[in-house]
């Protein structure tokens, strides 16, 4: 699966995205795995309204500022992403949910979403892997 970003803390919520593949799966009960295959980027869960998304751009701003002088962006000429690395770092590239009788085991206000930290637009490729019977 694909997703186009634009980076600066995108958050783009990929539920419904992972509730189809685990459907098309045909499977009953199990696990669908979700994982983001860049280094600047992270899935994770959370509850997907405007506050909160604006609250998660601000918390990775003051926990992990952009700053030209991480070490990434200076041994790396033209690089300035050291932050977006360690967000993607701290946060982490999957996440795990499990299913029953075709659907998603949900919380009630939990959204799987995709967090683009990175300085600029790309694409971003995720491997949705599902598992079960």
């Amino acid at each position: 699966m694909t997703v186009q970003m634009a980076g600066s803390t995108q958050i783009e919520n990929i539920t419904k995205s992972v509730a189809t593949a685990v459907t098309n799966s045909q499977l009953e009960a199990g696990i669908v795995t979700v994982f983001v295959k860049h280094t600047t980027a992270s899935v994770m869960i959370i509850e997907d309204e405007p506050g909160i998304r604006s609250d998660t751009q601000a918390f990775w701003d003051r926990l992990i500022p952009a700053d030209p002088r991480w070490r990434h962006n200076t041994v790396n000429p033209g690089e300035d992403n050291g932050h977006s690395h360690l967000r993607g770092q701290l946060q982490g590239t999957s996440v795990t949910i499990p299913f029953a009788a075709g659907a998603l085991l949900l919380g009630t206000w939990q959204q799987v979403v995709l967090v683009d930290f990175d300085t600029r637009a790309r694409a971003r490729e995720l491997v949705l892997q599902v598992l079960g019977e």
